[in-house]
């Protein structure tokens, strides 16, 4: 028999590699955002209809359980990033009442005329102050609207 040819076997350090997808893993983790913060929280109530809402262009009219009424939108910021100015996205959150509600509305399509107006009214918001926003929003031509609420779960459904 002639001699074989031992075979050299390779070892590959994997240390950096693991090291590099955890600090990509953590740095993806730390500045994603998945949803934007809301302006006020609101249980919603529930009803049978279920409506998948745009990522962007929309603006929240929300009616917080103590008739409490806010505006908020998404719109460009001027600021200052290493001596150049730049528009920023940033979140706009204004207070309203009944009288001013669709003056705000009207001010965020200034911003951005194409978004989608949607009305997020808390379960324990007063019913008065839930048509009379509607009524003041219809009043000022802005008759095209979205009420938004969570999808109600069937009694006979097991999880």
């Amino acid at each position: 028999m002639a001699g074989k040819k031992r075979r050299v076997s390779i070892r590959i350090d994997m240390t950096p590699m693991v090291d590099i997808a955890f600090l990509l893993l953590i740095f993806y983790m730390a500045t994603t955002q998945f949803k934007p913060p809301e302006a006020r929280a609101v249980d919603l109530p529930e009803s049978h209809s279920m409506i998948e809402l745009p990522d962007k262009d929309v603006i929240n009219i929300t009616v917080t359980k103590y008739d409490s009424i806010y505006v908020d939108y998404i719109s460009n910021v001027e600021v200052e990033i290493d001596g150049k100015m730049m528009k920023v996205p940033a979140r706009t959150v204004r207070p309203a009442d009944i009288t001013t509600v669709s003056h705000e509305v009207n001010r965020a399509r200034a911003v951005n005329i194409r978004a989608l107006i949607v009305i997020k009214g808390d379960g324990g918001a007063s019913f008065g102050v839930m048509q009379d926003v509607m009524k003041s929003m219809q009043e000022n031509g802005l008759e095209r609207f979205l009420i938004i609420t969570d999808l109600e779960s069937s009694a006979g459904e097991e999880s």
